[in-house]
């Protein structure tokens, strides 16, 4: 039987258990747009056209990034660029694009511009995977930054979240990993020492704290809790996002027989991950 929520959130959340086997229209005004070649120039898209022109900008972005013209990375032009090129308000232009990255067709990165992001990563909802593999099997290269790796203390709640006695010690990590230079989780984990005693000597630059929990021991049991959530200032920081952006948190519980391993919490921009999953077959 799997144990109760991991913990008890403030947000409507999505708990899950499972055991793992071994393993307003506008006609006649025209919008310009850059087009992209070797010499740019100007497009004019739908002169008479039903769409609102927020949406005519959405639908020629959109169009550049199916057919290729601007694939993943492109920096896209700015909003100050748009304006001029197409003769719509910045309010217009603010829109295409805040619901291009609503969508996941564009990242915003404060302070650097808005790109051509990638396709979503996702993971299998009921599956403990390592995100290095998740990374590199969609062709992609991975990279971690180690923010915290240290002994502490457990207090009250932590305590009972990993089944240990007030104020016993356990291991702490945060770790931001990265897609191709481009932040996609935070990972926030304690570890109980008397299943990794070792845990603070590994290179978490070259193997992740799942890979190494893995090799010492088979993972038994495991629980999720999935919710939707904004990020704290620090943590839109690392990920590289507006402190207003959607995110994506999961929290897991996983045990080897009857002990639980290790406590974490996984933090995923909304623009660039997502959960699937997968019951039964169709008859």
């Amino acid at each position: 039987m799997c144990a109760g929520p991991l913990f008890s959130p403030p947000r409507q959340a999505i708990g899950l258990c499972f055991r793992l086997s071994p393993r307003t229209p506008v006609t006649g005004e025209a919008i310009k747009v850059p087009r992209q070649s070797a010499q740019p120039t100007v497009e004019t898209l739908n002169e008479q056209g039903p769409a609102p022109r927020y949406l005519q900008l959405k639908q020629f972005i959109s169009r550049q990034i199916d057919s290729g013209a601007w694939p993943p990375h492109h920096r896209v032009p700015s909003e100050n660029e748009l304006v001029d090129l197409s003769g719509v308000s910045r309010m217009t232009v603010n829109r295409a694009l805040r619901e291009l990255t609503a969508e996941g067709r564009l990242v915003r990165m404060q302070g650097v511009g808005t790109f051509v992001a990638e396709p979503k990563s996702h993971s299998p909802l009921l599956a403990v995977n390592n995100i290095a593999d998740e990374i590199s099997g969609h062709g992609h290269r991975h990279r971690a930054e180690i923010k915290l790796l240290r002994e502490e203390l457990a207090g009250p709640e932590r305590a009972v979240s990993m089944g240990l006695q007030e104020r016993e010690k356990l291991f702490h990590s945060v770790i931001v990993h990265y897609q191709d230079n481009v932040p996609v989780q935070i990972e926030d984990r304690f570890v109980n020492p008397a299943l990794a005693p070792d845990y603070l000597e590994q290179d978490f630059t070259q193997l992740t704290p799942n890979a190494y929990l893995q090799r010492l021991s088979p993972l038994t049991s495991g629980e999720h809790v999935v919710e939707a959530v904004t990020a704290t200032p620090e943590e839109a920081q690392l990920l590289h996002i507006a402190r207003t952006e959607p995110c994506l948190l999961i929290r897991r519980r996983t045990w080897t027989g009857k002990r639980i391993v290790s406590v974490a919490r996984l933090l995923h921009p909304g623009s660039r991950h997502r959960l699937e999953g997968r019951f039964g077959e169709p008859d």
